[in-house]
């Protein structure tokens, strides 16, 4: 059995900072939309990998939140440029019509009232603002390479707790957002070191029990005596415009 699935990103910020990177396609896709002109916010921003990234090379007018203090302290540490904030998802502390781009990644499985975080995003959103959610689908869940193959266990959390691409759809056009579009990217990588795993960067690893996890951990040390492992990171992006 599993762990209890709340959790809190407090006890994993040095291992988040250390391990958690970049999605290369992501980061690509977020830069179309972005100019030095742009106000954007990342909800979710953790130590802050996306928001510094777009705020560098574009610069643009930069905010990101996030519910976690230490997060947002490690943050703080990375940038000067990007105004960090605690905050819900749920209850923006911001006027209406104030950004023109809204994004977050891998960060909609942690918020419970999604239809809440729509219309928040819809109501900070400029004319014309856009909004992207960057998740997980199902397949991607089922398809993750190394997590779900070597953790098979995180999958039927992970299947409760990331709402459906169809699900979240329907809310953006329930909340008045149009032009729905979703797009996959993917990066192929080899993993040569497993601290990232060894250390439960991961959400999900905290909520599995110590003997899948330390299975997992050993399938692991055992393939890598033949060499890396093959990996890819892939994301749904789920577009709207307000």
């Amino acid at each position: 059995m599993g762990k209890n699935i709340e959790f809190s990103f407090d006890k994993i910020v040095k291992q988040y900072a250390r391990y958690r990177e970049i999605h290369p396609g992501v980061l690509r896709n977020l830069l179309i939309k972005v100019n030095k002109d742009s106000k954007v916010l990342e909800i979710g921003c953790g130590t802050g990998n996306y928001i510094i990234a777009l705020n560098s090379l574009t610069g643009c007018q930069s905010w990101g939140i996030d519910i976690s203090e230490e997060m947002l302290s490690t943050a703080k540490t990375r940038s000067n440029s990007v105004c960090f904030k605690l905050s819900q998802a749920t209850s923006l502390d911001f006027p209406d019509e104030f950004f023109d781009f809204v994004f977050s990644v891998n960060v909609i499985h942690h918020i419970k009232d999604h239809r809440r975080y729509y219309e928040e995003a819809y109501r900070v959103l400029k004319y014309k603002g856009r909004i992207v959610t960057v998740t997980d689908s199902e397949w991607i869940l089922r398809n993750r390479r190394p997590l779900t193959l070597y953790f098979p266990e995180t999958l039927e959390i992970d299947l409760k707790r990331y709402p459906s691409i169809e699900k979240l759809k329907d809310i953006m056009t329930d909340v008045g957002f149009y032009n729905i579009e979703e797009e996959m990217t993917e990066y192929y990588y080899y993993l040569t070191d497993i601290g990232a795993y060894r250390e439960k960067s991961f959400s999900s690893l905290n909520l599995i029990s110590e003997e899948a996890f330390r299975k997992g951990i050993e399938r692991m040390e055992e393939d890598l005596k033949n060499g890396p492992i093959p990996c890819v990171s892939r994301f749904t992006m789920l577009w709207g415009e307000k």
